[in-house]
């Protein structure tokens, strides 16, 4: 890494160590690029772990459905009662150990811009970079989306959403609203059945619930689904969007007891709840809103990778308007396994394009 006037420069910048940013990372060691030297890491939050070290400490690690290991190195011997926020951090600290990655953190990136000679510039709380290809890996987890209802800050209660859901025991003889159809939403739902003096379930769309198993065919046509959004320039939308629920013991009974009977979407909320219009009303304590999350890419905003249709164009992971950025667990590279895969193609096509060649697939 060489300084020139206070902007370090490196070949290749990867923003974000979650398990997108530390595949990434592996897969420039192992293509010889030398941490420090040839590429850096960034990552704004203050420990290893990515957003798994802010899970809710009722999410074990054994149930998580889909973690799959980071390339390289199996997390064996986990104690499945351990909260997956424990369990997942101190594997990725090892991760990072092992392969001396050497992660910068806390380091806030503020913004990515154009600078000379072709090359890119990374604006950090810690400082700039000057960079030939960027690996953007920073995730959904710091952008909560909360829907807008009329009526909404009126509300005399508790309003919250899943990124700081404290657990079932917090919701302790209160009436709880939980505002959507994902699989955040039904585990909170069934979390706080046993403690809460009534819950409502609220969605836009009805519930779509998969019976059989989740193979690999049925995966494969869901990330297809989602990558063929990303690839027409539309904001993408999550692969567990297009995948449905999962149906287990637990969502059988949690039917059976009628904690998942879903209501429609709400027209307004009011003071003491919220009310439809054809003259329903519930009343309640808290509106938990499982409404999902965005991508956290405002700070690519200078380079302007939007294009009209909302989201930002990309193949595999390059993205078309600029082919030195790459998206890395970005719509369908957004699962674990997805993450692991796109990081190696994103080193492949990054190796191309510092030699020259044509990275058009």
């Amino acid at each position: 890494m060489r300084d020139t006037a206070d902007v370090r420069e490196v070949d290749v910048v990867v923003i974000g160590a979650g398990q997108a940013g530390l595949s990434s990372a592996y897969h420039l060691r192992r293509a010889g690029f030398e941490p420090e030297r040839d590429f850096v890491v960034l990552d704004h939050s203050p420990h290893p772990g990515g957003a798994w070290q802010f899970r809710w400490p009722s999410l074990t690690y054994g149930k998580v459905h889909g973690m799959h290991a980071l390339p390289g190195m199996e997390l064996t011997g986990a104690d499945p009662s351990r909260p997956s926020s424990e369990v997942i951090a101190a594997y990725f600290a090892s991760y990072e150990e092992a392969f001396d990655l050497r992660v910068r953190r806390p380091v806030d990136v503020r913004a990515v811009r154009e600078a000379d000679g072709g090359r890119l510039l990374v604006e950090t709380s810690e400082g700039a970079w000057s960079t030939r290809a960027l690996i953007n890996a920073t995730g959904t987890w710091d952008r909560p989306f909360w829907p807008r209802y009329p009526g909404q800050d009126t509300f005399r209660g508790r309003q919250l959403h899943t990124a700081v859901y404290p657990g079932p025991e917090a919701f302790r003889g209160q009436r709880v609203i939980v505002v959507g159809g994902g699989a955040s939403g039904t585990q909170h739902l069934m979390e706080i059945a046993p403690y809460a003096a009534a819950t409502t379930w609220v969605t836009r769309r009805p519930p779509v619930y998969n019976e059989g198993p989740f193979d690999e065919n049925r995966g494969r046509a869901a990330v297809a689904l989602v990558d063929e959004r990303v690839r027409a320039g539309l904001p993408p939308q999550s692969v567990v969007s297009v995948t449905g629920l999962p149906v287990n013991d637990a969502i059988r009974r949690a039917r059976a007891d009628g904690v998942l009977d879903r209501l429609p979407m709400f027209d307004r909320i009011t003071p003491s709840g919220v009310e439809w219009d054809d003259g329903r009303r519930v009343d309640a304590d808290v509106i938990l809103w499982a409404t999902g999350f965005r991508p956290a890419i405002d700070h690519l905003a200078p380079l302007k990778l939007r294009g009209p249709g909302g989201g930002i164009q990309a193949e595999d992971t390059r993205v078309v308007a600029d082919p030195r950025v790459h998206l890395v667990g970005y719509g369908p590279s957004a699962s674990t396994i997805g993450a692991n895969r796109a990081g190696r193609a994103a080193v492949r096509d990054i190796r191309r394009l510092l030699a020259g060649a044509p990275v058009a697939a």
